[in-house]
């Protein structure tokens, strides 16, 4: 009679083993349909091939503050490399101590984006590169004081003609935006312990981080973030159930319909990345949020239209910090120094 309780027990216990491994595939399984891992190598851009003399081009041009009227503002001054890709406040500050009006995104992974910038007027990042260079809030240049700056250094010119070999005239205002593209598709973060997981790691993740997942497919938070940045892709009103207050969706910047004109895309933004998000605080395009627990509370009760509990809130941000892949190692570059003909910086004192 022992023999026979213990087999069944035995039977009993495989079968439980046997169901669990079949939920945990499930799940898995249901992941994979809906995400993508962040590839190890930077993707193919159409029309801009990824040279090594190009992107290590991009790479100077991201850090020279020279390509800002006052000599001291670069991409890297609001995308900063070393701290998750931004800037770590809620607005950026640019040319003589303005605040910008949005919250700078992570320059991680923006090269799997649909289009750049919070309402995506920005089709690619080349085409972004140029928008804060001439922005007055931002870098306070032009097209031309940036082509001269560049012409005035001889290291410069001999990169670019290296670049873009066959050009009379490679020392242009878009080459040196598609050479920032270049270098800021290399700026991906693969290798994230929730890529492990899709990729068949199932240890990669926690009980609790697998309860996350599943809650955030569960309750739609997967509808405006998947792929493989999971979000970027789409535009949704902020507050599509419920509308934030003031405080996190100011009135005054009503969002993508400034691109469009549409009055259906009144306070419509692109739906943020999520990748490396506990590195990205503060939140939202205004920055008013610096807790990522509060930012998935407020997108339960605006975006869900659900009072999330505060073990599922627990639980989804637990998941999200599994988003965090392998930040790239970027050494600061050596910059040419100036001559007698590079433009003399503007005094910011004076604004």
């Amino acid at each position: 009679m022992k023999r026979k309780m213990s087999g069944l027990c035995i039977a009993i216990g495989l079968a439980m083993v046997s169901s669990s491994a079949v939920i945990a595939d499930e799940l898995r399984v249901r992941a994979n349909a809906l995400f993508s891992a962040v590839p190890t190598e930077a993707p193919e851009i159409e029309g801009n091939v990824l040279t090594p003399e190009k992107v290590e081009l991009g790479k100077m041009l991201f850090f020279e503050p020279r390509l800002s009227s006052s000599h001291l503002i670069s991409c890297n001054t609001c995308h900063n490399v070393g701290m998750g890709g931004h800037d770590y406040l809620p607005v950026s500050i640019g040319h003589g101590w303005q605040k910008g009006p949005r919250n700078a995104p992570t320059v991680f992974n923006a090269v799997f984006n649909a289009a750049q910038f919070w309402d995506g007027r920005a089709a690619d990042l080349a085409e972004q590169a140029k928008g804060p260079v001439q922005a007055g809030v931002e870098m306070s240049s032009t097209p031309a004081r940036v082509v001269a700056t560049l012409n005035s250094m001889p290291e410069y010119i001999e990169r670019f003609k290296a670049s873009f070999p066959g050009e009379a005239d490679p020392v242009t205002f878009d080459n040196m935006a598609v050479a920032i593209e270049a270098f800021e598709a290399t700026l991906i973060t693969p290798n994230a312990r929730f890529d492990q997981y899709l990729g068949g790691a199932d240890d990669a993740l926690t009980s609790d981080e697998k309860e996350g997942l599943a809650l955030f497919m569960d309750k739609g938070c997967a509808a405006c973030h998947a792929g493989v940045n999971f979000g970027g892709q789409q535009y949704f009103p902020f507050g599509l159930v419920t509308r934030p207050g003031a405080d996190i969706l100011p009135p005054g910047d009503r969002g993508r319909v400034e691109v469009t004109n549409t009055a259906s895309d009144e306070y419509v933004f692109r739906a943020a990345p999520l990748r490396n998000i506990e590195l990205t605080a503060p939140y939202f395009h205004s920055g008013a949020v610096w807790d990522l627990e509060e930012a998935v509370a407020v997108m339960g009760t605006s975006q869900l239209g659900t009072e999330l509990n505060d073990e599922q809130v627990q639980k989804i941000t637990a998941f999200l910090r599994t988003l965090t892949g392998d930040i790239p190692e970027v050494v600061y570059p050596i910059l040419p120094v100036s001559t007698a003909t590079t433009p003399k910086p503007v005094d910011m004192v004076d604004y």
